[in-house]
């Protein structure tokens, strides 16, 4: 499918809060008050593939989870209250979890063709929240961990 730009296999991640252009100090303290909190691991099941849509066209492919959803949601309410206590403006879309596949190269999107159905891929435990820094370039987003903060 030409009409959308995959996602490398190294840059695949579960966005549990997108802050923006921050200074490090700022983002720092959230993770120092994250880390103090000892947050527990969950576990992961790949789910299905679904896509973000404006009518007809999809605009980003994600893969969805089979369980660990609920796990991965109270783990982004945390995140966005201590956001929020940072004074970061709350998130305007509910969280959904989901890991970005694709995204359309024209920006209202384009036509999905009928994917394949995925294989059975094993489960696998959350046990970090790796804070990264994105820089844009012309093949797509760099992504550079700055901390982990471990999920017990």
């Amino acid at each position: 499918m030409p009409d959308f730009r995959w996602t490398p296999t190294s840059n695949l991640h579960l966005t549990i809060r997108f802050i923006g252009s921050v200074e490090r100090e700022r983002v720092e303290g959230i993770a120092d008050r994250l880390d103090a909190l000892m947050l527990p691991g969950f576990d992961l099941e790949a789910g299905d593939l679904g896509a973000f849509k404006r009518g007809r066209l999809a605009r980003v492919v994600w893969l969805g989870l089979r369980s660990g959803s609920e796990a991965a949601g109270e783990l982004a309410a945390v995140v966005e209250a201590e956001c929020r206590s940072a004074g970061f403006p709350a998130e305007a879309r509910p969280f959904q979890a989901h890991m970005t596949l694709a995204r359309a190269r024209k920006r209202d999107g384009s036509v999905l063709q009928l994917l394949p159905a995925l294989p059975k891929l094993p489960a696998w435990r959350a046990t970090g929240l790796v804070l990264y820094s994105s820089r844009l370039t012309r093949a797509g987003a760099v992504y550079e961990p700055i901390r982990t903060v471990s999920l017990k």
